[in-house]
Order: C-alpha cells, then structure tokens, then sequence
C-alpha cells in the first residue's frame, strides 16, 4: 500500500484523505488576508494550507513585462504586478509561525529554483510541483535534492509528459494529483475517472486538485479514491484575483471538510455485516429468521 508522511500525516491507502487548502496568491500580497485565510483552514479542519513561490523576473516572459494592467492598488506593469503579491522573507517568516502555533503543516508551489532555495529555509513539509512547471526538468531535480515529499499536479499535461516528470523524481516521496487547469473547470473537463488510470500506473498516493466551482465533483473524486484533496480558498469569490472565483469560501471549506469525513465513514471496509443498529429493524420486519 502506498503511503507518504507529510509532517505528521501519513497520506495514502487506508488513510484519511489529507485536505490541502490552496491559499496561493489569493492573498494578494497582503499579509493580513493570508493570516484569515489560514485561519479559515484551521476552522474548518483542513490538514495543510498552500501557498504558491515565484521569482517574477524568471517568472514573467519578456514580452509580457513592459504590459499595463489595471489593478486594486493603481495601473502598474505586470512585471511590477507580479512583485506586488509575492511576500518576503519577513511575511513568510509570520506565515511559518502562525501555521505552527495554529497547528496547520504549510508548503509551496515554487515556480523556478530559486523560490525552491527561498522556502527550503523554513523546512516545510513538502513540495507542490504546478501543473504550468510540469516539463520542467531543471524545476523537478531541484525539487528532488531537498529530500522532501513532492506533489506534481498534472493539469495540461500528457500522459508522456507525465511519465517523463515522474522519471525526474524521487517515486518513494512522490503524490499526483489529478488536474485539469481551467479556471473555474467545466465538469465535463474533470475526468475525475483519471484517478482510477494515474493509481494503475504509478505506485504512490493519487489525489485530486480542483479548480471547480461547487463541491459535488470533489466529493466525487473522494470516493473514486483520492488520497489527498486541494481546492483553492478564498474569503470572498468576489475578491479581486485570477483565482478567486475558482476558489471556495470559507462556510464552503467548512462543509467540504465536514463531508469528507462524512463520506470517509460512510465508505466502510466493504464487509458485508449486520450492524447493532439493524436488529431493531430485524426483529420487527423480517418474518424468517434463518
């Protein structure tokens, strides 16, 4: 059975489905928001909370550098943009500790290797591999190095892609995640069914990353098995924000949280028994008792 220990969860077969709350960059730069935003996960009693790392000069194409775009805090370039929502040592230094005294485990997407280097100084308990970083093999061996567990997320990607990314990395400490990177993601673009062919091929924990509105779908990919589960969390779907709409309020997360664990007993161990709860029933009804 294959399992993986995040901080002080053991995530796979036969395990409660880790519930990963996908802060990102819905924070918006603000150090304040990120703090609710944990806040909101500890609530509703999600197992980890993340965040998303980039260095914007490596991140940003040239081309798109030098481009205006209207935002909450002025008309900035979108290099300048980029920069106004990324934290700093300070600010990650507050996240470390607010997550560890509220008892959350906390980690990253890091989209170049030097945000790789920039959060391997808080020791976080694993790493997320973007679905957007994929192919990038000088990213994937970096990630490799720390030693640390790795989620690789697999939307716009081929099966091929796939298995060359897997091949880059340590397949002991590795978790994927089912993806399909539209925002918000049409239902009949989830191919939740994926589940089922990702467990088939590859030994490890197969989870599910959504980035659909609604929680019905999640529910589903649950019960077809994922052994960890990411939406992205918001506190108001409103918010200004790429991401914001395919995001989950916090009543939301509240429930989604409550109906895994709900789902999670009500999925039993597949023997068939006679329950203490029956013989009521039993007695009453059946009028031949074998």
């Amino acid at each position: 059975m294959a399992t993986v220990t995040i901080g002080n969860r053991v995530v796979g077969d036969g395990e409660p489905c880790f519930i990963i709350a996908e802060i990102g960059i819905n924070h918006n730069g603000d150090l304040d928001i990120a703090k609710k935003l944990i806040g909101a996960a500890v609530v509703a009693g999600c197992d980890a909370v993340k965040f998303q790392k980039r260095t914007p000069e490596l991140c940003v194409p040239p081309e798109q550098r030098s481009l205006t775009r209207e935002t909450p805090w002025g008309v900035m370039s979108y290099l300048d943009y980029k920069r106004h929502i990324e934290f700093g040592y300070d600010e990650y230094a507050e996240i470390d500790a607010w997550c560890r005294t509220h008892g959350v485990i906390w980690f990253a997407s890091c989209w170049d290797e030097p945000s790789v280097d920039f959060i391997e100084q808080f020791s976080p308990a694993c790493y997320k591999i973007a679905s957007a970083c994929l192919t990038d093999d000088d990213l994937l061996r970096k990630t490799r190095r720390t030693g640390r567990p790795v989620i690789l997320s697999t939307g716009m990607s081929t099966m091929a892609e796939i298995r060359r990314a897997v091949s880059q990395l340590d397949r002991s400490q590795l978790l994927i995640a089912q993806s399909t990177s539209s925002y918000p993601c049409p239902p009949d673009d989830l191919n939740l069914r994926v589940i089922h062919t990702l467990r088939a091929e590859f030994d490890c924990p197969i989870g599910y990353s959504g980035h659909e509105t609604g929680l019905q779908t999640t529910y589903a990919a649950v019960t077809l098995g994922a052994s960890f589960i990411e939406r992205h969390i918001t506190l108001d779907r409103a918010m200004w924000g790429t991401d914001q709409a395919a995001s989950v309020e916090s009543g939301g997360l509240i429930r989604l949280v409550w109906d895994i664990r709900t789902i999670e007993r009500a999925m039993g161990d597949g023997v068939k028994r006679l329950y203490a709860s029956e013989l009521p029933s039993r007695q009453k009804l059946r009028r031949v008792i074998a």
